[in-house]
Protein backbone atom coordinates (compact mmCIF):
# COMPACT_ATOMS: atom_id res chain seq x y z
CA UNK A 1 0.00 0.00 0.00
CA UNK A 2 1.15 3.38 -1.03
CA UNK A 3 2.40 5.78 1.95
CA UNK A 4 -0.22 8.59 2.63
CA UNK A 5 1.42 12.11 1.06
CA UNK A 6 -0.90 14.04 3.66
CA UNK A 7 -0.28 14.41 7.12
CA UNK A 8 -3.27 16.09 9.07
CA UNK A 9 -3.15 17.99 12.77
CA UNK A 10 -5.82 16.36 15.38
CA UNK A 11 -7.23 19.49 15.20
CA UNK A 12 -8.15 18.87 11.99
CA UNK A 13 -8.64 15.35 12.05
CA UNK A 14 -11.19 16.25 14.97
CA UNK A 15 -13.69 18.74 12.16
CA UNK A 16 -13.00 15.72 9.88
CA UNK A 17 -14.68 13.04 11.72
CA UNK A 18 -16.79 14.56 13.83
CA UNK A 19 -15.34 14.22 17.61
CA UNK A 20 -13.88 15.59 20.21
CA UNK A 21 -10.19 17.04 20.51
CA UNK A 22 -9.46 16.10 24.01
CA UNK A 23 -10.69 12.29 22.97
CA UNK A 24 -8.76 12.37 20.07
CA UNK A 25 -5.65 13.71 22.19
CA UNK A 26 -6.04 10.93 25.00
CA UNK A 27 -6.44 8.45 22.14
CA UNK A 28 -2.85 9.36 20.46
CA UNK A 29 -1.40 9.99 23.73
CA UNK A 30 -0.37 6.05 23.42
CA UNK A 31 1.56 5.45 20.26
CA UNK A 32 0.20 1.68 20.62
CA UNK A 33 -3.63 2.79 19.63
CA UNK A 34 -2.34 3.74 16.34
CA UNK A 35 -0.41 1.76 13.37
CA UNK A 36 3.39 2.51 13.47
CA UNK A 37 4.09 5.41 11.55
CA UNK A 38 0.51 6.54 11.06
CA UNK A 39 0.73 8.94 14.27
CA UNK A 40 3.61 11.31 13.71
CA UNK A 41 5.36 14.20 15.44
CA UNK A 42 5.27 17.76 13.51
CA UNK A 43 7.91 20.36 14.52
CA UNK A 44 6.09 23.71 13.83
CA UNK A 45 8.18 26.28 16.31
CA UNK A 46 6.65 25.84 19.48
CA UNK A 47 8.58 24.07 21.99
CA UNK A 48 6.16 20.86 21.92
CA UNK A 49 5.45 20.46 18.51
CA UNK A 50 2.01 19.22 17.32
CA UNK A 51 1.07 15.47 16.36
CA UNK A 52 -0.18 14.65 12.98
CA UNK A 53 -1.93 11.74 11.64
CA UNK A 54 -1.62 9.87 7.73
CA UNK A 55 -4.91 9.16 6.23
CA UNK A 56 -4.67 5.69 7.59
CA UNK A 57 -3.99 6.74 11.07
CA UNK A 58 -7.14 9.02 10.85
CA UNK A 59 -8.88 5.60 9.53
CA UNK A 60 -7.46 3.92 12.35
CA UNK A 61 -8.60 6.37 14.63
CA UNK A 62 -11.61 6.33 13.65
CA UNK A 63 -12.03 2.05 13.66
CA UNK A 64 -10.59 2.44 17.17
CA UNK A 65 -13.17 5.47 18.41
CA UNK A 66 -16.12 3.13 17.26
CA UNK A 67 -14.66 0.01 18.91
CA UNK A 68 -14.44 1.87 22.08
CA UNK A 69 -18.07 2.84 22.17
CA UNK A 70 -18.62 -0.68 22.04
CA UNK A 71 -17.13 -1.37 25.29
CA UNK A 72 -18.85 -1.45 28.16
CA UNK A 73 -18.36 1.75 30.00
CA UNK A 74 -18.07 3.33 26.92
CA UNK A 75 -15.67 6.24 26.13
CA UNK A 76 -16.00 7.41 29.96
CA UNK A 77 -14.51 4.34 30.73
CA UNK A 78 -12.04 4.26 28.78
CA UNK A 79 -11.19 7.42 29.84
CA UNK A 80 -11.67 6.86 33.28
CA UNK A 81 -8.81 3.97 32.50
CA UNK A 82 -6.33 6.26 31.17
CA UNK A 83 -6.58 8.46 34.57
CA UNK A 84 -7.94 11.55 32.79
CA UNK A 85 -8.71 14.74 34.68
CA UNK A 86 -12.38 14.38 35.71
CA UNK A 87 -12.93 17.57 34.47
CA UNK A 88 -11.95 16.51 31.06
CA UNK A 89 -14.31 13.51 31.26
CA UNK A 90 -16.89 15.75 31.47
CA UNK A 91 -16.34 17.79 28.90
CA UNK A 92 -15.83 15.07 26.43
CA UNK A 93 -19.07 13.66 27.61
CA UNK A 94 -21.40 16.65 27.46
CA UNK A 95 -19.76 17.11 23.53
CA UNK A 96 -20.89 12.84 23.59
CA UNK A 97 -24.61 14.11 24.99
CA UNK A 98 -24.69 16.46 22.03
CA UNK A 99 -23.64 14.35 19.40
CA UNK A 100 -26.47 12.24 20.17
CA UNK A 101 -28.79 14.50 19.90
Amino acid sequence: MARSRFIYTLKEVAGMIGENLELIEEVTANSDNIAEGELVFVRDGSEDGTKGLTENGVDDLRDLLADIKTWEGGIRQFLVDERCDPEMIERVMAYEAKRSL
